[in-house]
């Protein structure tokens, strides 16, 4: 498991920049037209590989989570999507989609108890901004529809991300990310088959270079990537990542396709890069109580998934919260082995300033 923070940001990134080139691929290797047949193709295989290499099926509640999160993750989210390509210019869907970290950040502040800090409003505000400078266009038209549904996408991204973060599993990484995009595949695919109808009956070698791209890199290994780094971090901190995506995609454009690069644009792009790099700066390392900072409280026993949250010692210092790895003690004694929030992980004996919250039971 890496437990370098950095090296955790920045295997994640990779994720959403392998996504800016999805554009290319689309445009340059797939059959036009065929938006919701792609996600489908990219989303179902990937999903029953990862499967079947680590032999694991989703047992008791994760049936119904893989189904949710699969929808809101992959399956509403690439129908949204379409809608919202369709209707919109791709600078305003991009536009409105920079929304996803400052919802992500608002859903993991009722959901997660985190604290919405003035710098990450800031940076996300500053995220939109560098956006619309890379990728809107003047004279624009902006589409009642299309906005709901590009915003609609944002929100259930953001959602499944969140909930991600909550639905801890102790089964395989690659098995969690198998199930979500197996899930998210057979529930686009209806949908593809209705407004696309059957798929092209005869498909060029470029074609299937296209899908295999997008279902091996852009799929599998890209949310495998994604969901190991909302493992390890915030869901607020891998949503700001998520912005490299038009930033790749501009590059990609200007690179391979000959595409001008204005100087604004390189503007936006800078405002976007110094936005996602301020929502990855950590807090301070979180004091660890008990022996090793302070008195052990007496009378806690926690079990692996429960959360702990250290109260703040100082006026305007936030609280820190983290999950319990693994119970070292015996009979659910400290100490414990928590991964907090901003994926740092200690070897910690709770002490007075700690609070214990069982994980519901489902």
């Amino acid at each position: 498991m890496l437990r370098n923070r950095f090296g955790i940001v920045l295997l994640t990134a990779l994720a959403p920049a392998i996504w800016g080139s999805t554009y290319l691929v689309t445009t340059q290797l797939l059959p036009p037209g065929r938006p919701l047949l792609a996600g489908v193709l990219r989303a179902v295989p990937a999903g029953l590989l990862l499967v079947a290499l680590t032999r694991r099926l989703p047992q008791g509640s994760w049936w119904w989570r893989s189904l949710v999160l699969g929808t809101l993750n992959i399956g509403a989210f690439f129908a949204l999507l379409f809608v919202a390509a369709y209707r919109l210019p791709g600078g305003v869907a991009a536009t409105v989609g920079a929304v996803q970290p400052l919802l992500a950040a608002g859903l993991s502040t009722a959901l997660l108890g985190e604290r919405l800090s003035p710098r990450t409003l800031l940076a996300g505000i500053a995220g939109v901004g560098g956006v619309s400078l890379l990728v809107l266009r003047a004279g624009a038209r902006l589409d009642g529809l299309g906005v709901a549904a590009a915003l609609g996408g944002a929100v259930v991204m953001a959602t499944g991300v969140v909930l991600a973060k909550r639905w801890t599993s102790d089964a395989p990484l690659l098995a969690t990310a198998g199930w979500q995009l197996t899930a998210g595949g057979l529930v686009l695919l209806p949908v593809a088959l209705l407004v696309e109808g059957a798929p092209p009956a005869h498909l060029t070698a470029a074609n299937l270079l296209g899908y295999a791209y997008l279902g091996l890199v852009g799929a599998a290994l890209a949310y495998a990537l994604w969901f190991r780094g909302l493992r390890a971090l915030t869901p607020t901190s891998v949503t700001f990542l998520g912005l490299l995506s038009p930033v790749v995609a501009t590059a990609l454009g200007w690179l391979a396709l000959g595409q001008r690069l204005t100087p604004v644009q390189g503007l936006g792009a800078l405002i976007v890069l110094g936005a996602l790099l301020t929502a990855q700066l950590r807090r301070g390392a979180p004091r660890l109580p008990g022996p090793r900072g302070g008195a052990e409280l007496e009378g806690m026993k926690a079990n692996t998934g429960d959360r702990l949250r250290f109260l703040g010692h100082h006026v305007g210092t936030p609280d820190r919260y983290g999950r319990v790895l693994k119970v070292l003690g015996p009979d659910g004694d400290p100490p414990y082995l928590v991964e907090f929030d901003d994926g740092h992980q200690a070897e910690v004996y709770p002490g007075s300033d700690c609070e214990l919250e069982h994980a519901k039971k489902e």
